[in-house]
């Protein structure tokens, strides 16, 4: 798993001066401007929800008023870090429904842009064909709704253990590695696709090369951490990088039937 992290990781390195050499800028810019505007909106509102929302849980539950009478330092510093990690929880969350949601609008630039990709690195133009396109949306759309409900199950899972002081801790770490997989899971379906796999087969050969998967994620969610620039780029870099991806083990394992 490790090596196949490392390959998604260079993956951006690569898509970066593939999209600089080919000159795809347009196909990034205009989708990533108006991620870059959804997400600060949905987020600050996102955040502020969530914290009303931890607020009306302790008051609900008494714990607040609990620990206003033993007065315990201990106890008060275990359940203020409860409660940044519940809101870091939600915010992830938050974050992998909106990311969902652009997904699926953003299906048909997104297979385009795979399809683009592969046709530069095989040196041949694939013919456009609207069926085909429509197709590639449909299972775009049906990969990002099946990876939306998994996701929600484990991660409601994960907001309840949030509440447990220490293991509260790690839950934040086990979030965004778990949506990382599931991101980088839809972006690598686009190549599986135009070979000709099914969704049981794309899930089953995925499944076996999660590195692939968590290392676009992660590189996705690490982009965040570049106000503006990096909301902007991260989407579509994440389409191309998964597309780069692929070939490595497609050339030593040739799994990947050729595409017609």
């Amino acid at each position: 798993m490790l090596k196949e992290i490392i390959i998604a990781f260079q993956a951006y390195g690569q898509a970066h001066r593939f999209i600089k050499k080919h000159q795809l800028w347009k196909w990034i810019l205009i989708p990533g401007i108006l991620y870059c505007i959804l997400f600060m909106v949905s987020m600050y509102y996102f955040g502020h929800t969530s914290n009303l929302f931890i607020e009306w849980l302790s008051l609900k539950t008494g714990l607040k008023t609990w620990l206003d009478k033993i007065d315990s330092g201990w106890l008060s510093f275990f359940f203020a870090f409860s409660n940044l990690a519940l809101w870091l929880v939600m915010m992830l969350f938050y974050f992998s429904l909106f990311k969902y949601i652009f997904l699926i609008v953003g299906s048909p630039l997104f297979a385009y842009l795979s399809e683009k990709t592969e046709a530069i690195i095989n040196g041949r133009k694939y013919p456009f064909s609207f069926a085909q396109l429509t197709k590639d949306i449909i299972r775009g759309i049906r990969i990002a709704g099946r990876n939306a409900l998994w996701q929600s199950v484990y991660s409601i899972a994960l907001l309840f253990a949030s509440i447990v002081p220490v293991a509260g801790m790690i839950i934040p770490i086990v979030s965004m590695f778990l949506e990382s997989y599931y991101y980088g899971f839809s972006m690598l379906d686009y190549s599986m696709e135009r070979h000709q796999k099914s969704p049981g087969e794309s899930i089953f050969y995925i499944s076996q090369h999660k590195g692939l998967a968590i290392g676009n994620g992660v590189v996705f969610y690490f982009m965040h951490w570049v106000p503006l620039l990096g909301w902007v780029l991260a989407p579509s870099y994440a389409v191309v990088a998964a597309t780069l991806s692929m070939y490595p083990l497609q050339e030593e394992e040739k799994i990947l039937l050729p595409a017609k």
